[in-house]
């Protein structure tokens, strides 16, 4: 595919000050608060519990639970991630035949929650969450003065580039965006066809470098959520990647598309915006670039800053027969050793998750072999570093599901969403069509 030729505009300078405020229901939260059920077998059978995810080497972290476990049995099924994901979950719940395990993201854990999906595991789970995790940590999943999850993973934002690449075009390391968009220019003048990396239609890493930035898309006040995504600092970093499409600089492949897939097999894009989890997939997906990858922390505005693309948890939804059960589960999952050892040893799906758990990330990093593929880089070490430049004071609010998908409608459209788009009139993100109703969560 060609580099983006979309026609260029001037975005606005004085943004329209619009803000979408949602009403809170006092009963959002209790919705889908009965007393998590602990309906068990009295036959000595095993329990039987469902597990549905998309992450990588749940089936093999599956496996060795049902292998060391006698009275517990998990059936796992892989199911997609994102909206296809959370629409069979949704689905599911619905027609009363729901997992009893299941993975929800931190940016869709309010909207289930706000939709009473799913059970309240604050007396099964609560002290693990307040033990086991960061404070930080804590609020993805704790809303409105209860526990809907448990954390397993963080993904502050990592750049990873062709090291033989960069050398051969004489281009340093970016640390700034400013850096950046110079050896972006660097790469095209000594080869045409090379692009420094893609920057396709993805809401969710709009959002993550809009984090990066310090916005704060979600925010309550007087007990309303309120939604700001067209504030400065979003502009900013909508302006500067609607730029570097408008240049030439970047190319605008779907994420996981197999143009982007052969884009990076073939050299024409040489870094890749992702996060900590990216990296489980260079050998599978990549395998004779071995050796030829690096990281380094995401490109900043001058101060080191990492968003979070990504991020999930463990739930229970609404209709599941065991939540102890499902809890236990869950627990093993996100505190035990032996969990991530065989999540990240998976030969077709390992992951480089970086646990959520402060105990599980050492556990990880030394499961983990970056000696071969990574020519011996730390990449948990540099994962551990970013974490704590993540900016404090984002939250995921209860819509979203519909900023996600309002926000690539338009992007497929029209590029990244700013300016007139996102104001009065506008065919933007602001737009108050799916948001009117007052649902939300605390």
């Amino acid at each position: 595919m060609k580099p983006s030729s979309r026609t260029p505009r001037t975005p606005r300078t004085a943004l329209a000050a619009v803000t979408l405020t949602l009403a809170v229901l006092a009963t959002a939260c209790g919705s889908g608060s009965d007393p998590a059920s602990t309906e068990g077998k009295a036959d000595g059978k095993p329990v039987t519990l469902t597990f549905w995810t998309w992450t990588s080497g749940a089936k093999e972290a599956t496996e060795e639970f049902n292998r060391t476990h006698k009275d517990i049995q998990i059936k796992f099924s892989q199911i997609p991630g994102g909206p296809d994901g959370y629409s069979k979950i949704s689905n599911a719940i619905k027609a009363g035949n729901a997992p009893d395990v299941t993975t929800i993201e931190y940016q869709a854990l309010p909207e289930f929650v706000s939709q009473g999906d799913l059970q309240d595991l604050s007396d099964l789970a609560g002290d693990t969450v307040r033990n086991e995790f960061p404070e930080s940590v804590q609020n993805l999943v704790n809303l409105g003065g209860k526990s809907w999850a448990v954390p397993f993973d963080i993904a502050p934002q990592i750049l990873y580039y062709r090291k033989d690449l960069y050398e051969k075009y004489g281009v340093e390391v970016p640390r700034t965006w400013d850096e950046f968009r110079s050896a972006a220019e660097k790469i095209k003048k000594a080869e045409p066809k090379a692009r420094i990396a893609s920057f396709g239609t993805d809401a969710m890493m709009l959002a993550a470098l809009s984090w990066q930035a310090g916005a704060k898309w979600f925010s309550t006040e007087d007990d309303a959520w309120k939604v700001n995504i067209n504030d400065a600092t979003s502009q900013k970093v909508a302006e500067y990647w609607e730029g570097m499409r408008q240049g030439g600089l970047v190319f605008d492949y779907a994420p996981y598309s197999e143009e982007e897939t052969k884009s990076r097999l073939d050299g024409t894009t040489t870094s890749i915006l992702g996060a900590s989890w990216s990296a489980g997939g260079f050998s599978v997906n990549m395998p004779t670039l071995k050796g030829k990858w690096a990281a380094a922390p995401m490109p900043n505005w001058g101060t080191d800053a990492s968003g979070s693309y990504g991020g999930s948890s463990y739930a229970v939804p609404k209709g599941g027969k065991n939540a102890e059960a499902a809890v236990e589960f869950i627990k093993w999952l996100t505190t035990e050793p032996d969990s991530m050892v065989a999540r990240i040893k998976s030969q077709t799906s390992p992951s480089s998750t970086l646990p959520a758990n402060p105990a599980m990330e050492k556990v990880a990093s030394e499961a983990f072999d970056t000696s071969s593929y990574f020519g011996g880089q730390d990449l948990y070490a540099l994962a551990h570093d970013q974490v704590a430049t993540i900016p404090t004071g984002w939250v995921w609010g209860p819509v979203q599901s519909s900023v996600k998908i309002k926000i690539e409608e338009v992007e497929s459209k029209e590029g990244p969403p700013q300016g007139s788009r996102c104001g009065p009139g506008g065919s933007g993100v602001h737009d108050q069509g799916p948001w009117s109703e007052a649902r939300g969560v605390r």
